[in-house]
């Protein structure tokens, strides 16, 4: 099976690597748990993501919802063309504000 790896760089600096699936996110979100009320701003690199579906996409809308909840913004960057091509279907794009 394809893992995910979640790493909080500090800073509010977060890495995500590997697959997310619905395999792999339900284990990113629970290893995500920071609290976002302490930070200035969040910054998800997704650079090393070698594959995503919707579930991966979820797990994006999920911390939007928690970073608006805290009052924090949150951006992600080198968003994968395959995730990218799932949100712009969904209509997700411009409320993520992706760009790759």
């Amino acid at each position: 099976m394809a893992e995910a790896r979640f790493t909080d760089r500090g800073g509010g600096n977060w890495m995500l690597e590997g697959e997310l699936s619905f395999a792999t996110v339900p284990t990113v979100l629970r290893h995500s748990g920071a609290d976002m009320r302490n930070l200035a701003g969040i910054r998800v690199d997704l650079k090393g993501v070698t594959r995503a579906d919707s579930a991966g996409l979820a797990l994006l809308v999920e911390w939007l919802r928690e970073s608006e909840r805290a009052g924090v913004p949150i951006s992600f960057v080198n968003i994968p063309v395959q995730l990218l091509s799932i949100a712009r279907v969904c209509g997700l794009e411009d409320i993520l504000s992706l760009s790759r």
